[in-house]
């Protein structure tokens, strides 16, 4: 390996080169001893008939030495640079082997069942709680939110298309109210608890209020003095009258506000109830309420209103964001602090939101997963197929030269049990 490639590793990887280089020395020296007690064996077995045994051994042990160097060698390498077929396989077949580990990866890495195990893993629902329940970290949030605001706020105002859909949708979605169910929804909430009596309160109020009024009261007179005969306004039974009104009329006002559970009241409830149930389900309830519901849309005065309202709501965000005690800032922190501690607190909503993650983030990678394989293929393609194979020889190559130890100790064996076979069959 040249000085260039060692400049570029680092002090582990000078310690693996050195331990490889080792290693090759040994396997080297041990493949060199074996062929030396082979010749020796072999020059003194006339004299010591036992050293055949040991010959047969330091020769097997050199034969798969060398044959296990050669193994080795040939996946980096063309042994002694000779142009022996099927050897550098790695360098031979960089092309293939790009392809097959994009397509590994593919298949074996990022399938939907193994990526959505993996993703199951993780409480990304706490991982949420947890990032949010931290002050500073909502606050980091909100401030880059209200940051943004008024550049939001610009670009959907200058977007004429964006508007004009967001009022289109806007208006589909209110013309689909039914307006008299939901008004009879309300007063339904309303009437809950006898609250429209307080209606009826106040209607009584005007009433006694007008028995007080001398306008009024006077009207009302006029209005007997034509009814009566000359000769009963003769004796002013007109007065007598109006006064019996006021009187009888005064003290029922008084006999009801006082009696909550009056049959006037009682009645008033059965009204309203009955009210209730005929806007609920009358079809003439149903269609005047459409009308004056689209009557109310199609008014300009209504988009005047709502021009006037957006300035409004934009003037409040641009001149709140720049005060150091912002109230958009404090509310949005604490409101996120206040979801990611009842996030942390419910189990169930934690699940849904992983549930959420593990379905987004797996149809993610699968509808990406052969860009990656791709990705891989092509990054591998381009590697510097030199620098690879040292990197490979590097971290494995001390490993592959214990195949050569094994290759001669088996061969050993193997040669010694085949001359322990021959001198038992031959003699």
């Amino acid at each position: 390996m040249t000085s260039d490639s060692q400049t570029n590793f680092s002090g582990d990887d000078l310690a693996k080169q050195r331990a490889l280089r080792k290693t090759k020395a040994v396997a080297t020296a041990s493949l060199v001893g074996c062929v030396i007690v082979f010749l020796t064996a072999r020059t003194f077995q006339e004299t010591y008939p036992l050293l055949s045994f040991v010959a047969a051994f330091a020769e097997a042990a050199a034969i798969g030495g060398l044959a296990d160097w050669y193994a080795v060698v040939a996946l980096f390498r063309r042994p002694l640079g000779l142009p022996v077929p099927h050897t550098a396989i790695i360098p031979s077949n960089k092309d293939r082997i790009a392809d097959n580990l994009g397509r590994f990866i593919e298949r074996n890495f990022l399938s939907a069942g193994a990526v959505n195990a993996k993703l199951s893993e993780v409480d990304f629902g706490m991982m949420v709680a947890d990032w949010l329940a931290a002050p500073h970290r909502s606050s980091s949030l909100s401030n880059f939110a209200v940051r943004v605001a008024p550049q939001a706020l610009t670009a959907l105002e200058n977007n004429d298309h964006l508007r004009e859909l967001v009022s289109s949708r806007l208006n589909a979605q209110l013309e689909k109210v039914q307006v008299a169910p939901l008004a009879a929804d309300l007063l339904q909430a309303v009437t809950a608890d006898r609250h429209h009596q307080k209606l009826f309160d106040e209607l009584l109020r005007v009433f006694g209020g007008m028995l007080n009024d001398e306008a009024a009261l006077a009207s009302v007179r006029d209005k007997i003095r034509t009814e009566l005969p000359s000769l009963a306004n003769m004796f002013k039974a007109d007065a007598y009258l109006l006064k019996k009104i006021v009187a009888s009329g005064g003290a029922l006002i008084s006999e009801v506000q006082s009696d909550l559970e009056h049959p006037m009241r009682r009645e008033f409830d059965r009204f309203v109830e009955r009210f209730i149930a005929d806007l609920r389900v009358s079809p003439d309830y149903a269609d005047r309420a459409e009308k004056l519901k689209r009557s109310l849309l199609s008014r300009p005065e209504l988009a005047e209103l709502s021009v006037h309202a957006w300035k409004a709501v934009r003037s409040f965000v641009e001149t709140d964001i720049t005060s150091p005690n912002s109230m958009l800032k404090g509310q949005l922190t604490a409101m996120l602090v206040e979801i990611g501690k009842r996030l942390a607190e419910d189990p169930k909503l934690r699940a849904e939101m992983n549930h959420g993650f593990v379905t987004s983030l797996g149809a993610f990678v699968e509808s990406q997963k052969s860009g990656v394989a791709t990705f891989i293929s092509e990054q591998v393609r381009g590697w510097d197929m030199g620098q690879l194979t040292r990197l490979i020889e590097l971290n494995i190559g001390r490993d592959l030269q214990f195949i050569r130890f094994n290759g001669m100790i088996i061969g050993g064996l193997a040669g010694l049990s085949l001359h322990m076979a021959e001198r038992i069959i031959f003699g």
